[in-house]
């Protein structure tokens, strides 16, 4: 099964992160990554920019409407996923306990639905209640 481990807290510049904590993280994802690469079950990894930067649109009856910033206004903010592939919930919680983030943040983690690979579609939900 594919999950997506969102990794959610404060921006650095909003928590006042120290110089020595910022490298501490940045040590720390590398290794969290490579462990999750050379355990076969890392699918992709992104670490993302500041809200600061971010774009959100929408489209209402053919309007797009263009926003600079987030969608929502939090305090924690997604700053990465990691997307792993593994047998079940329970090896998704093992990974995203070791995950960096989940020491001063909070680690979502979501189950795929609905995957493109290889030029399709390919539904990840069980069809039948017995699966």
């Amino acid at each position: 099964m594919q999950y997506s481990l969102l990794v959610m807290s404060q921006e650095a510049g909003d928590a006042e992160v120290s110089d020595e904590a910022m490298e501490w993280g940045r040590a720390a994802f590398d290794a969290y990554a490579k462990s999750l690469d050379a355990a076969g079950v890392l699918v992709s990894a992104d670490i993302l920019q500041p809200v600061a930067v971010a774009t959100t649109i929408s489209v209402r009856d053919g309007a797009l409407t263009v926003q600079d910033g987030p969608f929502a206004d939090t305090r924690e903010r997604l700053n990465g996923t990691f997307v792993v592939e593994v047998p079940d919930v329970d090896t998704a919680i093992a990974w995203a306990a070791k995950c960096p983030g989940a020491q001063y943040g909070a680690v979502e983690i979501r189950p795929s639905a609905i995957v493109f690979r290889d030029g399709a579609w390919h539904s990840l939900v069980s069809t039948t209640a017995t699966d």
